[in-house]
């Protein structure tokens, strides 16, 4: 139970958030909510920052919870504030990102009127969140911002929202205090039944070509340490979904085949289809349809996860393995024979110099004369530059699809994309995030975080280039110009042979950039790229890179499906 109080309900949200861990929160004030913006001046503890839009103050509190685990904590004001954060919302809920967003609302007494912000806010949440409550009573508040907390971080991770009226926000007082930390710890599984677990381990044990495909559930790094462990005793191949990155250190690098995403035509696509044993860890649908890879339904598949599988035609595991994957990864370790590397296994070596036969293309470098610089040039480049602990934010776009293929990521959480609701705009808000979480309070201990967009992703969100600056984040931006929506591009002219609604252009990225106090850089021809990157990576602060980017390979991208032999 939480201790007696008389304190304003305001007063005990900010005292739950404190409780909770929460350091930061992300928001926009109004009316209906100023009564918790009003308490937050008193508790030094939580740093408040401003955004400049409410779906942005969501993408933020969004990477907060993929990076640290915890929930972000996002806060909106009723009607359009509220409105505001549902496109966030729903990508973090999709993508297993623990949110918990608190959105202002109307007094009780006007809930059913015509006034002003009146809005059934929740009604419009519910259907992207996992939970969503409304404070009806003042001495409910302590129960339900926990149970908010609580229900965030329970996997599958997600959205909890909660309404706090006006009324009880700032005229009555409540009975019950804050809970105390340790109430806001989430349950902890167990492992799979241990039936199932040596049922598994035999099935892997006589397999001839088991393939390992790590999804997003499989990417925290307690459960990454455990998946090394596993692989060191029983080396198979390895694929990550795009929400995976990161789970392949650079010691089992041997093991990795590709990240798998989008049009069934990578090498790893190829595994899939000759693989007797798919073991899928942590995977949703939503990060790569099963009818994409599993074409005919008959891949031998078992699914191991913290929730049972959505079932459907073409996927179908013969054995669910449902409870802590950590737990369960180790307690199956333990029954795995010793297994000799598989990257040398004659099935696989086709595959994997396939695979690694792009960094041979002459695409890498520059071209003599052109004016325009290759996307792989780009990722070829910028993997060279950076160390392993950089964290990359990546926009959806085709900048997504290649670098969500060809950049190579050696630790969890350190390579960013939104793969279930292909949400553009959320590089910068999640660059933003992870500046912060490396210190809060202390910009000198913050190291570079790079965000990548293209020309159009990049203005959905751009406007919270006034935060960077403000907080002090160090963060490099680079924008793969072309004037178009590209990724739209591409495929509306591999369906209609033209293309509609996808021209853009008019900015001046290196004015825009400064005029909000951050530095521009422009490369104005791919010979100059290294330097470019190079001297914005110096850069102590803020700065965008406005890259002139070469789409007329982008064919290529949905282009050579699998052929028959794959089916």
């Amino acid at each position: 139970m939480s201790a007696s109080t008389n304190s304003k309900p305001a007063k005990i949200v900010v005292e739950s958030l404190v409780n909770a861990g929460v350091k930061m929160v992300f928001g926009i004030p109004g009316a209906k909510i100023d009564a918790l913006f009003n308490e937050l001046l008193d508790h030094s503890e939580i740093k408040l920052i401003v955004c400049r839009h409410e779906q942005n103050a969501a993408f933020i509190a969004a990477a907060i919870g993929r990076l640290t685990g915890s929930p972000g904590v996002c806060v909106a004001t009723s009607g359009p504030g509220g409105t505001n954060l549902v496109t966030a919302l729903a990508t973090a809920n999709t993508e297993g990102d623990p949110v918990v967003a608190l959105v202002g609302s109307v007094p009780r007494n006007m809930s059913a009127a015509k006034t002003h912000q009146s809005m059934h806010l929740l009604e419009v949440i519910a259907p992207i969140a996992k939970k969503t409550q409304s404070v009806d009573h003042q001495d409910q508040v302590a129960d339900i911002v926990l149970d908010a907390f609580r229900t965030a971080a329970s996997y599958p991770q997600g959205v909890s929202a909660v309404a706090l009226p006006l009324d009880i926000m700032s005229t009555f007082h409540t009975t019950f205090g804050a809970f105390p930390s340790r109430a806001y710890r989430p349950p902890v599984y167990g492992a799979a039944p241990v039936d199932l677990i040596t049922k598994l381990a035999s099935m892997v044990n006589a397999a001839k070509l088991p393939v390992l495909l790590l999804g997003m559930r499989a990417s925290d790094p307690t459960t990454v340490g455990i998946i090394h462990n596993l692989l060191a005793k029983h080396p198979i191949p390895v694929l990550e979904t795009f929400q995976a990155a990161g789970c392949i250190s650079r010691d089992l690098e041997h093991l990795f085949f590709g990240r798998l995403g989008l049009f069934r035509n990578q090498p790893g696509d190829k595994l899939l289809a000759k693989s007797d044993l798919v073991l899928t860890v942590g995977y949703d649908p939503t990060e790569y349809d099963p009818f994409s890879w599993n074409v005919n339904g008959n891949l031998n598949i078992v699914h191991l996860d913290i929730k049972g599988c959505d079932y459907t035609h073409h996927y179908q595991p013969v054995i669910e393995l449902i409870g802590g994957i950590g737990l369960t990864l180790e307690r199956l370790t333990a029954q795995l024979d010793e297994r000799q590397e598989t990257a040398s296994h004659d099935a696989c070596l086709e595959i994997f110099a396939e695979f690694r036969s792009w960094k041979d293309t002459c695409y890498v470098k520059a071209v003599p004369d052109a004016s325009l610089v290759h996307p792989l040039h780009f990722v070829s480049t910028l993997q060279r530059l950076v160390s392993d602990t950089t964290v990359v934010c990546c926009d959806v776009g085709t900048v997504y699809i290649y670098m969500s293929r060809y950049f190579f990521c050696y630790l969890p959480r350190h390579f960013l994309v939104s793969n279930g609701q292909q949400t553009l705009g959320v590089a910068l808000p999640w660059a933003i995030a992870a500046s912060l979480v490396q210190s809060p309070n202390d910009p000198s201990k913050r190291e570079k975080v790079i965000s990548i967009s293209g020309d159009g992703g990049f203005m959905f969100t751009s406007q919270e280039l006034s935060t960077a600056v403000q907080q002090q984040c160090d963060i490099t931006h680079f924008i793969w110009n072309d004037g178009t929506y590209n990724m739209v591009s591409f495929q509306e002219e591999a369906k209609y042979g033209r293309s509609s609604g996808v021209n853009l252009g008019g900015v001046d990225f290196v004015v825009f950039a400064e005029s909000f106090g951050a530095k521009g850089f422009r490369v104005e021809k791919p010979h100059n790229l290294e330097y470019v990157i190079k001297e914005a990576l110096a850069y102590k602060g803020v700065s965008i890179v406005d890259i002139p980017i070469d789409y007329s390979h982008v064919s290529e991208l949905m282009g050579n499906i699998i052929g028959k032999e794959y089916n």
